[in-house]
């Protein structure tokens, strides 16, 4: 191995009370930990810029059985001033989203379940209950408040079915311009038929059509004739649309629809005066919106007419915008879909003239405009970390404010703070706030302090290795929380997938696992190899019609420099990875050997059949080509790990969720099967209703179940 320096991590940010005694602790993290963490999801300066709202999430026991857990979202009120003390605004069984402030700061907007749709809520902040201001039969949700904040704009989504019957959003009963596709109908004509037909399977053609018809919406077919028929949870035959709606602020007030027709407008919001609505919608009308990738972004008055397109660009997607506070300047994220896509940040005229892109190497999460205007901030993945940064609006020169060693989550901006939610490698959630450069920051929460205050925990070590490509490949150590001299123990090498995710010590949604692992008397080695973000375009192409051998080579270097270390036992490394990180595992275990056992989480392990299986599909053709092109070329075949399946003689674990429709069960199934065939040590679980997202946000005793079976089939090997 070459090339291989050592750089211990520095902690810049610990919390005060935890940092001392989270390291000398004498208690471990236990799995049932993963229910104490408490994470601050958003945050919401006050225009006034005395205070902030945040959406705290936790886990709550279930009233009804006891080994079921509940996610809670609720709202809580903090004063900017050290040593505050936060105030719950919301509470109960319900959980609240996209809350936001009026202009005058005395009242709040939320989103709220009423009877299972949600519904936007009013609540004065000088006492008071919160009232419903919206009821739409679909739901509303994402208010915005005008500027003189009498009105509040908010979006809906409706499927086709019910967009051909609403007089508000389809008022001239037309169907859709673009073709639906549905094979001998190139004009739609089957939506015209006359509804009073009765029907009749054994009638005539018509009749008939009206008894297939019968059949679909009384649930006994599913027909499909869309490119994108599966969500992420179940398939969806039918397309939905998303549209703008204003209501006034007031009881009794009734909404009225901006947008119309066979199309969707999303990320609604005002302009600084008030006086005009901007939104993202598809750029080409023609084109059914499953084919449309390319994005604009528009703007009308107030009535939802004189559409004029702002940021529009053949083979671009714009979004995530944000307008400067005198509405002259407009930024903006630009993508190119369609291809491997690396996300920049541009800034225009608020007319879409004198478009210029940012120069940031880095793939930007939305961004916001300092309130007198003169820096756009933002926060992008970076080297294990992810910082803030601002764009000086005159110079367009980007500077980082954070550092790489802890995660902002969520952050807003006053005119003279920031208040932002982050994570680090001693605490998993905290608010704070810092000055306007990130400086003197003062920490608002203590929301995991009373649980971690007796937990021992594992720090990480930063390690770089240089590629056969030249690259600088960053990973991380993690010894055993409870080591003891002379005494080996088993190394974990963890794989995180996208395959442009990226993992260190600012992230999140691995914190408890890794800190359970080291607990339990493993050390743990997490890689960010080739192809990750965080890293620039380069590297993040790099893995380009190669995710197997490079990456590969990448996360064996980690884990051989890893076990080198005297406290590590080479004979117990285990491996595991979860989507891309499922097809690497299974990759690695068919090409290298010394693992005593692996387990494969929600992975991809054939290109072709992932095509039809997964709702990912237009990775196939990104990353590689069309299966039904030369292979020679787009080596879809060579790059599966299903073609040596053969193999495999590591002992495997593969878990998929059962309703997984991001990269579809039956990749882990094939792979089951055939590993059974060939008689060889595997085992698979199928979690029911289970998503793509279990490990994060799913079932609360599922997560637990994966977290456990990982830990309890490497013990079959290792002990």
């Amino acid at each position: 191995m070459k090339n291989i320096h050592t750089t211990l991590l520095l902690i810049l940010f610990f919390a005060q009370v935890i940092s001392s005694s989270a390291q000398n602790g004498s208690q471990k993290i236990q799995v049932t930990d993963l229910t104490r963490i408490k994470q601050v999801v958003s945050v919401a300066a006050s225009p006034d810029g005395t205070k902030a709202m945040y959406v705290l999430r936790t886990i709550e026991p279930n009233a009804d059985n006891k080994l079921e857990y509940d996610y809670r979202n609720h709202l809580y009120l903090v004063d900017l001033q050290a040593n505050a003390v936060s105030k719950a605004l919301t509470r109960g069984s319900e959980s609240i989203s996209g809350p936001v402030f009026a202009p005058d700061g005395k009242s709040i907007a939320f989103v709220r379940a009423v009877k299972s749709k949600p519904q936007v809520f009013i609540m004065p902040l000088d006492g008071g209950e919160a009232w419903q201001l919206t009821d739409v039969s679909y739901g509303a949700g994402n208010p915005r408040f005008s500027p003189d904040g009498r009105k509040i704009l908010f979006s809906v989504s409706l499927n086709l079915s019910s967009l051909l019957a609403d007089t508000l959003l389809n008022p001239s009963k037309g169907v859709p311009a673009w073709s639906m596709e549905k094979p001998g109908f190139p004009k739609n004509e089957f939506l015209n038929r006359d509804k009073k037909i009765k029907p009749n399977p054994d009638g005539n053609l018509d009749e008939i059509r009206a008894y297939l018809d019968k059949d679909v919406e009384d649930r006994k077919a599913k027909v499909f004739n869309r490119l994108n028929f599966q969500g992420e949870a179940m398939v969806e035959p039918e397309i939905s649309f998303n549209h703008l709606f204003v209501i006034e602020v007031k009881e009794g007030a009734k909404a009225t629809p901006l947008t119309k027709g066979f199309w969707s407008y999303g990320q609604g919001g005002w302009s600084p005066d008030g006086q005009r609505i901007w939104a993202v919608t598809g750029k080409d009308r023609t084109q059914h919106p499953d084919r449309e990738q390319e994005s604009t972004i528009v703007s009308m008055n107030l009535n939802g007419g004189d559409e004029k397109t702002i940021l529009a660009e053949k083979d671009k997607s714009f979004g995530g915008y944000d307008l400067s506070p005198d509405g002259k300047t407009l930024v903006a994220i630009m993508s190119t879909p369609n291809l491997l896509s690396f996300s920049q940040i541009v800034m225009a005229d608020a007319s879409g003239a004198n478009l210029q892109t940012v120069a940031f190497d880095r793939t930007a999460n939305g961004a916001n405009w300092s309130r007198d205007g003169k820096y756009v901030y933002l926060t992008a993945p970076s080297n294990g970390g992810v910082p803030v940064y601002r764009i000086d609006a005159k110079t367009r020169k980007v500077e980082q404010l954070g550092d790489f060693e802890s995660g902002v989550s969520a952050f807003d901006l006053t005119s003279s703070k920031v208040v932002y939610a982050k994570t680090d490698v001693l605490n998993p959630s905290d608010l704070y706030f810092a000055d306007l450069t990130l400086k003197n920051p003062v920490q608002l929460t203590r929301l995991n302090e009373a649980w971690l205050k007796d937990k021992k925990l594992s720090l990480p070590e930063k390690r770089v290795y240089t590629n056969s490509k030249g690259q600088k490949v960053e990973y991380w150590i993690m010894k055993p929380s409870f080591m003891e001299a002379g005494k080996k123990y088993p190394l974990v090498l963890q794989l995180h997938g996208g395959p442009t995710a990226m993992w260190g010590p600012g992230e999140f949604s691995m914190w408890h696992e890794f800190q359970y692992f080291c607990s339990q008397g493993y050390g743990v080695v997490y890689p960010n190899q080739r192809g990750s973000g965080g890293y620039g375009k380069d590297f993040q192409f790099s893995n380009y019609r190669d995710w197997g051998p490079g990456p590969q080579e990448d996360a064996l270097a980690a884990c051989t420099d890893a076990a080198k270390a005297p406290w590590v036992d080479t004979s117990k490394q285990v491996i595991t990875g979860g989507s891309y990180a499922g097809y690497l595992t299974a990759w690695i275990i068919a090409q290298d050997h010394r693992f005593k056992a692996a387990f494969a989480q929600r992975g991809v392990y054939d290109l072709t059949t992932f095509m039809g299986e997964g709702n990912a599909w237009r990775l196939v053709p990104n990353y590689f080509g069309l299966p039904w092109e030369d292979e020679k070329v787009t080596e879809i075949d060579a790059e599966s790990p299903y073609s040596y399946v053969q193999k495999i003689r590591t002992p495997f674990l593969i878990k998929h969720g059962e309703n997984d429709l991001r990269t579809g069960v039956i990749q882990s199934q094939m792979m089951f099967r055939s590993l059974k065939y060939l008689e060889k040590d595997v085992e698979y679980v199928l979690m029911p209703g289970g998503t793509h997202e279990l490990s994060r946000s799913g079932n609360v005793r599922q997560r637990i179940d994966r977290m456990l079976r990982i830990y309890e089939f490497f013990e079959r090997y290792i002990r």
